[in-house]
């Protein structure tokens, strides 16, 4: 479990194809920190480290979470948010992250503040995911608040910090990212749907 709150930001140094996997190579200042079987999550996508080098470690995303999340279109050099798991004896910052990324969105629009930047997002509705107005939402693992929430589309506002200490620096309009909705209201969905 994460709470959205990103340590660190790895650059990828190398993708091998293994199967229908991909294995990804991260360079990161806490990549020295990890260990063999540890979850870290990487652009909010719960992954298992399965080596560690000199400054890097290694991870393989299955079929399942390229089809699902951003990973299959990561390239060499790209940047990465990183987050270990949550600790149980300090404060919970953030909210409820899993690491299970739900679907995509597309960046619609990225607009300086004059001191904060306000990114649009647009994803497909039909799949039954939704955000809330001030409800929360994991956008490439990190924790944000929502607004202008209508289906398929909302709006994130970021501060200074954040943009500068994750890899949102490097989004454009036009990029994929990943999307992990609020777990408390998937369940209530779910409960809703299955009550119907």
């Amino acid at each position: 479990m994460f709470t959205g709150i990103i340590e660190s930001v790895g650059k990828i140094i190398s993708i091998q194809k293994e199967g229908s996997n991909k294995q990804f190579k991260i360079a990161s200042p806490i990549s020295h920190e990890l260990r063999i079987d540890q979850s870290v999550s990487h652009q909010g996508v719960c992954l298992t480290v399965i080596s560690v080098g000199e400054g890097f470690h290694a991870v393989v995303a299955v079929e399942e979470t390229l089809k699902k999340s951003n990973f299959d279109l990561l390239q060499e050099n790209d940047l990465v948010n990183l987050e270990r798991s949550m600790v149980a004896n300090g404060r919970f910052d953030g909210h409820i992250v899993q690491g299970h990324v739900d679907q995509t969105a597309i960046v619609e629009k990225i607009a300086d503040q004059n001191g904060s930047w306000l990114i649009d997002f647009s994803f497909d509705a039909m799949t039954g995911n939704l955000t809330i107005e001030k409800g929360s939402i994991a956008v490439n693992g990190v924790s944000l608040t929502c607004f202008n929430s209508v289906p398929g589309r909302f709006s994130v506002a970021l501060i200074p910090y954040t943009f500068e200490h994750t890899a949102f620096n490097q989004l454009k309009e036009g990029h994929t990212v990943n999307l992990e909705f609020d777990v408390v209201g998937k369940y209530i969905k779910q409960i809703l749907a299955q009550k119907i």
